[in-house]
């Protein structure tokens, strides 16, 4: 099962209970404080997800590692290419 099938089947399992509890589709008599607390859930749940992805990439980008020799090899790189372009008659 790839990982859009899980998150699919997860939220669709969420929504369905959602969807129970707050219009009461089973007439399982839910006292109201749950529905009260069940309208907002989904707004909740999306805020709760937006912290999460916005601190899980803010410690992804604060650990990120440097890469001084890629970087170093970048720049000769970059130096053999002038090079080569004023050898060719381009003025830089």
């Amino acid at each position: 099962m790839t990982k859009l099938l899980q998150w699919l089947l997860g939220v669709s399992l969420l929504g369905i209970i959602w969807a129970v509890i707050a219009f009461d589709l089973l007439e399982l008599s839910v006292p109201g404080t749950y529905r009260e607390v069940a309208w907002p859930m989904p707004l909740y749940l999306l805020v709760s997800f937006g912290c999460y992805s916005l601190a899980t990439v803010g410690y992804r980008v604060a650990t990120f590692n440097d890469c001084d020799e890629a970087a170093r090899e970048l720049q000769e790189q970059i130096k053999e290419a002038k090079e080569d372009l004023r050898k060719k008659g381009l003025k830089l």
